[in-house]
């Protein structure tokens, strides 16, 4: 029985204390028949994608709470629904397997661009770049994957948690990788002291070194910023932003990195860049359709 069928309520997940969360979670996967709520899909040239996990469908808000210190763009705070359930990547793409599509595509890095190794994040690939990488898996695997929205990434980080965090309205050096070594308050914050000369050399770590959420994807806060599918919008009650004819287009990154600060790890913070953009702080993770 598909479970996004069922004509019933979503659940609101704010509602929901961490053993129905799962629960949710495991119903949503025996729903897909998969094989557990973690799996991955074989591939036709060998081998397997990324690691996934299932998220269920619900209901939650997106955007920064009123008591959460945010910009203007995080907000206001809004209801939404997710309605179908989907799996999303675990942890972002690594470059060990985003140079498994380089191999098969003949796609190579810019030399004079730094390139990571192993389990280290993709990093220095473009929007339309990451795209293309889910159409690649999409016919290695003959399931859909892209990149995920806004709301959908958000909801996916917040495993049910109204916070500021997954992990509540605080967060340590010991939850994320951000550039400062003292923890922050998203409710009574006081301006983090960053090191920013220290960390440009330190860069990504592995991922998945971090504790998970409460639907096991790492590194959600922290690490590399990640690419969605959105394009950005100049706050959650404004038309996305028009492109210039020519140029390209303005998208919504989430998730903040080793180089900005905790205040950017916010499950609701959200930052401007362009779908052609470079960086060694950006990277992505996929989201692959289960319906």
């Amino acid at each position: 029985m598909n479970l996004d069928s069922v004509a019933e309520p979503l659940p609101n997940t704010f509602a929901l204390h961490e053993g129905e969360l799962i629960a949710l979670q495991v119903r949503a996967a025996r729903a897909f028949a998969l094989p557990d709520i973690h799996f991955s899909d074989v591939l036709r040239a060998g081998g397997s994608g990324p690691m996934l996990a299932t998220i269920p469908a619900g209901a939650f808000e997106y955007g920064a709470a009123n008591e959460e210190a945010a910009p203007a763009h995080d907000r206001p705070r809004r209801a939404a629904l997710i309605e179908r359930s989907f799996a999303l990547g675990v942890c972002t793409v690594t470059t060990e397997e985003f140079e498994v599509f380089a191999r098969a595509t003949g796609w190579r890095p810019r030399a004079e661009l730094v390139w990571l190794s192993g389990r280290k994040p993709a990093i220095n690939v473009r929007q339309t770049e990451a795209r293309d990488y889910c159409a690649w898996l999409s016919e290695q695997s003959g399931q859909r994957y892209r990149l995920p929205t806004e709301q959908e990434w958000e909801y996916a980080c917040r495993a049910g948690a109204a916070s500021a965090y997954p992990c509540g309205n605080r967060i340590t050096a010991s939850q994320a990788l951000y550039n400062t070594r003292g923890g922050f308050d998203a409710i009574h914050p006081r301006r983090p002291y960053l090191f920013a000369r220290r960390f440009i050399g330190r860069g990504a770590t592995e991922v998945g070194l971090k504790a998970p959420n409460r639907w096991g994807l790492h590194d959600m806060p922290g690490n590399v910023w990640e690419f969605t599918a959105s394009p950005w919008t100049e706050g959650h009650r404004r038309l996305p932003e028009r492109p210039t004819p020519g140029k390209p287009q303005a998208i919504v990154t989430k998730g903040g990195s080793w180089f900005d600060g905790p205040e950017d790890c916010r499950a609701a913070a959200r930052r401007r860049r362009l779908e052609n953009e470079l960086d060694i702080n950006l990277g992505f993770r996929v989201l692959r359709e289960l319906a």
